[in-house]
């Protein structure tokens, strides 16, 4: 019978209207303004959801005349697979992406990329574009699917530590200057952080001073790939200590006399003289 902004009222009869609310009228579709939907004059099968003749109110839906997608979709849809979707709306902390009728899900600013930090996923995705994406959850009671972008990929941080180690030379490009340092693009969505206590010394005629965009060569002094951390120096390494000397054990006075005896240097000693048997005492001893 008529078109509002928040629904439309549906003659079931004469003289009894009920109310289709804009949210009741079909599971997948969002509009801006339910003309956008029916129009005054078209004939629907609804479905009754609440009467209360004392209010005079009857609470109608498009919607619920129509199977639910939400209630199989589990039989449709499977964690870990890889699926396609079109964007259909953009928040500061996701967006939103239609998989089928009825069916979104929301791709978290987090799970957009691996390297890129956006602050608004318009940077990344915009509407109306159709991606792939790895569903990550699925809840159909919830009605709360989640979807990731950087799941197609194999994270760059996770494969770094086999490509350098610490102690080894980078090059890198100063991608931002703050206080307390410099942020280096190390490529690959990699950065790495030269703190200014890294960037020289008294010995290197004070710190070196670094601008966002110049390239230099940076040494690795900790890499942590789990915890997404690579620190960078600008000092030369210090030289290694060399090992400590071994010292030689004093032979003693014994040992030396008797090598230099053996060299003919010293005279031999004499022989030791056998005790002398003492005299029997009156003749021959008894038996």
């Amino acid at each position: 019978m008529s078109v509002t902004d928040y629904g439309a009222f549906v003659e079931l009869e004469p003289g009894i209207e009920g109310l289709v609310h804009v949210s009741e009228m079909s599971w997948s579709r969002r509009p801006k303004h339910p003309s956008k939907l029916v129009q005054p004059g078209e004939l629907a099968e609804v479905a009754v959801l609440d009467l209360n003749p004392a209010q005079r109110r009857i609470s109608l839906s498009l919607k619920q005349v129509l199977p639910d997608p939400w209630t199989t979709l589990s039989d449709r849809i499977k964690v870990g697979a890889v699926v396609s979707a079109r964007i259909r709306n953009l928040t500061e902390f996701g967006a939103f992406a239609e998989l089928e009728d009825g069916v979104e899900g929301l791709i978290h600013i987090s799970d957009l990329s691996w390297t890129q930090k956006p602050k608004h996923p318009s940077e990344i995705v915009h509407k109306g574009q159709l991606v792939r994406a790895v569903v990550l959850s699925l809840d159909g009671q919830q009605r709360r699917l989640s979807l990731g972008m950087k799941q197609l990929e194999t994270d760059p941080w996770m494969a770094l530590d086999s490509k350098i180690k610490v102690g080894d030379t980078v090059k890198g490009k100063v991608a931002r200057v703050v206080s307390f340092g410099a942020f280096v693009d190390l490529g690959h969505g990699i950065e790495g952080l030269c703190h200014s206590s890294e960037m020289g010394g008294e010995e290197q005629a004070g710190p070196k001073p670094l601008e966002a965009g110049s390239e230099h060569e940076f040494r690795v002094i900790r890499l942590e790939p789990a915890g997404k951390k690579v620190g960078l120096s600008l000092r030369t390494a210090p030289a290694p200590e060399p090992p400590p000397e071994k010292t030689k054990r004093p032979e003693s006075p014994s040992t030396m006399m008797q090598a230099l005896s053996s060299a003919g240097l010293l005279p031999a000693e004499p022989a030791p003289l056998a005790p002398a048997k003492p005299a029997a005492m009156g003749g021959e001893p008894h038996a």
